[in-house]
């Protein structure tokens, strides 16, 4: 299913706050509602991101009054840092962004030349979003073997991508190639992605699914319950995973258990000119941990604590599943060495 369109100047996409009870479609024609849409994660996930950050950009090109090329791409800049005001961590949203905004600029002719090149290539994002996370899935799946039970955190799937998804993508390719896995999905506090979308995506696929609660991971992997652990990632920098808070401890209890840890992402995720050091994670409101949908369940005044995202080092990591290869760690240590080429 694709999971976000370009519709003659609307972006046509569903209202993840709504799943998996309403399935509520969200019709998108300003720069402004693209915002709202990042900002409250009616729209999230990843490689998502960078695709919404791109038909933001043709969003703006497409309605835009400008009467000269140079006020066309004053308002294409505008719109850019908009949208990359709303999150400052996953690293889509910036890609996204910069490489429309960077064909825009690179386009000799008039302002119609300039618009139609700035929705060409965010559709390109798109299609090419849901092309690698089907490699991934490819790629991922070879890991997987008959019989295993896969514990996954937060939600990379369809709903995190323009279509397929990463990590649920190398489940639903190992399903579709006849091994018979099972999932274990925690629930993902404070927002519940893995309870309400992850649940969703698997049970209407048909792949069996149990949820549990994010403090019985360690207990499920005590007792044999999961014995691989695949992951999405919102960045990935020269010696750690960026992904959902929760994913560290994750990552820990099954390195404490010899149970393989994988992340799956596409390249645009892939940061490696920077460090964890050098990431900012974002705070979210305190409502989303004080409030259980509308209702408060903590005192009132308590301090709260809600980053969106933790920080998992590369030593935890068993591989890295991308839609051009399967990373192992010794492959970072390695372009580590060549001096931060690309790998």
């Amino acid at each position: 299913m694709r999971v976000i369109k370009w519709q003659n100047g609307t972006v046509i996409t569903p209202d993840q706050t709504k799943l998996p009870l309403q399935e509520i479609t969200l019709q998108i024609t300003t720069v402004e509602q693209m915002a709202e849409a990042i900002k409250s994660l009616r729209i999230r996930g990843a490689p998502l991101l960078g695709a919404a950050a791109g038909f933001a950009i043709a969003l703006a090109a497409f309605h835009s009054k400008a009467d000269t090329k140079e006020k066309l791409m004053a308002a294409l800049e505008e719109a850019g840092a908009t949208i990359k005001h709303q999150r400052p961590t996953a690293v889509n949203l910036f890609w996204g962004v910069d490489r429309v905004l960077g064909k825009a600029r690179s386009v000799n002719g008039d302002m119609e030349v300039v618009r139609q090149a700035v929705i060409e290539e965010a559709q390109r994002i798109a299609d090419e979003d849901a092309a690698q996370n089907r490699a991934i899935g490819k790629n991922g799946a070879v890991l997987i073997a008959d019989r295993d039970t896969i514990l996954t955190h937060c939600n990379a799937g369809e709903l995190a991508t323009v279509e397929y998804g990463t990590a649920l993508g190398v489940i639903r390719t190992a399903w579709a190639e006849g091994k018979k896995i099972k999932v274990v999905a925690d629930e993902t506090r404070p927002l519940l992605q893995g309870a309400r979308l992850t649940a969703y995506e698997l049970k209407r696929d048909g792949i069996p699914v149990t949820l549990i609660t994010d403090n019985m991971a360690g207990f499920v992997m005590s007792k044999g319950l999961v014995n691989k652990v695949i992951v999405g990632a919102d960045r990935i920098v020269q010696d750690a995973v960026v992904n959902k808070i929760g994913t560290f401890s994750v990552a820990v209890l099954a390195h404490e258990h010899g149970i393989p840890f994988y992340v799956a992402a596409p390249r645009s995720t892939f940061d490696l000119q920077h460090k964890a050091s050098d990431v900012i994670i974002e705070e979210r409101k305190p409502e989303e941990v004080t409030h259980f949908g509308s209702d408060q369940i903590a005192p009132i005044g308590i301090n709260v604590m809600n980053p969106a995202f933790d920080i998992t080092p590369l030593k935890y990591v068993s591989a890295i599943i991308s839609e051009t290869k399967v990373y192992f760690t010794k492959d970072f240590e390695k372009w580590k060495e060549k001096g931060n080429r690309a790998v």
